[in-house]
């Protein structure tokens, strides 16, 4: 137990014998080798402290996360206390820089060993993924060693800040195991949200845009789906976001939490799903267009008020607000807009499948695709690839304008090539750069 201290005293001799025997001319009374004998007679103690130090808390994780039982979580305040005795044993070495490492060397074994008992109580059966009734017994279990895993990972991360960046490396891939496990707790959760959003939105395809009038383009109620996503969004929110999400008041370090970025990507999915589907909907009439509109405003109100501010989620939400403009432009307005600039290429082209005639067959006509075949096919493809799919069915359309003998093409036609060429050529070259 006193070893630090045996260790300080020998280091101040050796230190004390050099200072005092510095005479010019004459050669050191101990030198390097010396001093590393000295050091490596008491190593022994050195052996057996850190021994004592990983036995120490090791026994506390242990009986913290029992083996035997494996329906228990453990309380806020005793994982509080395992992390304050792995401070107390980073301070009863700071003095000492060599024996720091040794001791984080120590605490990332015992970190690992956290992780390995958390992710042991990990429930993972059918209960742990519903996202359609209140938060299930299995749920609320994952959310709290979610929670405490992530409270570990803030507080030793924190520790770390005002040390060399060695420290920081020391402890990097346990710390990386308890931020991994965290993630395990609730991603499955997360993933059944976000496949249930994209079967609401998946619906906007049963939703007639084509039909003519003002009294379709005067109704102010959201489509269906539209509705059925808003529902979702917000029994997501008051059932398991809300129980997950530090508060908006919440001043704890590392505030940015696991489940903050989970949210984040899911909010950005569901813009690009969203933007996506609307892309595809074929006809789209003027007062189609209106109620597309429409559910756009919808969509970014529901997102921005219950998953994540939309104005931070960068390039998903700036084609969003570039979408909703776009679907009125005239046509011949399209190719000089810069609203091209915030759309992915193929967005746009999908969206010019509506303004064509109908022997122009989109891929997913085409290929006699549903439209999540289309979109699961979409998900796996650069934008040259699915450039390639669009190509094909311009081909195509040409060839059977000329089989007829005509000289005319739709207008939509040429400005299809010109944009699908221009737009690619663009994407590749900034991902080149």
């Amino acid at each position: 137990m006193g070893y630090p201290k045996l260790y300080s005293m020998i280091e101040n001799l050796l230190e004390r014998i050099s200072h005092d025997t510095d005479v010019k001319g004459m050669l050191p009374a101990i030198n390097s080798s010396g001093k590393e004998q000295i050091i490596s007679a008491v190593e022994i103690f050195q052996n057996a402290f850190l021994a004592h130090c990983l036995s120490r808390l090791s026994d506390l994780v242990n009986s913290v996360f029992p083996m035997s039982s494996r329906g228990s979580v453990p309380s806020k305040e005793q994982i509080s206390r395992i992390i304050s005795r792995i401070q107390e044993e980073i301070e009863a070495v700071q003095m000492d820089a060599r024996l720091t490492l040794l001791v984080l060397r120590e605490i990332g074994k015992v970190l690992i060993l956290l992780a390995e008992r958390a992710e042991y109580q990990i429930s993972t059966g059918p209960e742990s993924r519903q996202v359609s009734g209140p938060a299930t017994s299995a749920q609320l279990k994952n959310f709290t060693l979610c929670q405490h895993l992530q409270d570990v990972h803030a507080r030793i991360s924190s520790m770390l800040k005002g040390m060399p960046s060695i420290a920081a490396d020391v402890l990097s891939a346990s710390l990386g195991a308890i931020y991994g496990v965290a993630c395990d707790s609730v991603t499955s959760l997360f993933q059944a949200m976000l496949d249930r959003l994209e079967s609401c939105i998946l619906q906007i395809h049963d939703h007639n845009f084509g039909v003519h009038g003002m009294d379709a383009a005067m109704d102010n109620n959201a489509s269906p789906y539209m509705e059925e996503l808003q529902k979702c969004i917000l029994h997501f929110r008051s059932e398991f976001l809300s129980r997950l999400l530090p508060s908006r008041n919440s001043t704890a370090p590392g505030t940015e939490n696991i489940c903050t970025r989970l949210v984040q990507s899911m909010a950005s999915r569901v813009l690009v799903f969203f933007i996506r589907h609307a892309s595809l909907v074929r006809p789209l009439s003027e007062s189609g267009k209106l109620r597309m509109a429409r559910d756009m405003a919808e969509l970014e109100l529901a997102v921005g008020q219950n998953l994540f501010p939309v104005e931070q989620l960068g390039a998903p939400y700036r084609a969003l607000r570039a979408f909703r403009p776009l679907i009125f432009l005239e046509t011949s307005q399209l190719a000089s807009s810069p609203l091209l600039q915030d759309l992915p290429p193929n967005v746009v082209l999908h969206h010019l499948y509506t303004r064509a005639p109908e022997e122009l067959q989109s891929p997913l006509q085409r290929n006699k695709l549903t439209p999540l075949q289309y979109s699961l096919w979409l998900d796996s493809q650069w934008e040259d690839q699915i450039w390639k799919g669009i190509k094909a069915t311009l081909d195509d359309y040409a060839a059977n304008v000329r089989s007829r003998g005509d000289k005319e093409f739709s207008p939509v036609y040429p400005l299809m090539l010109q944009l699908g060429s221009s737009l690619t050529e663009k994407v590749q070259n900034s991902s080149k750069s």
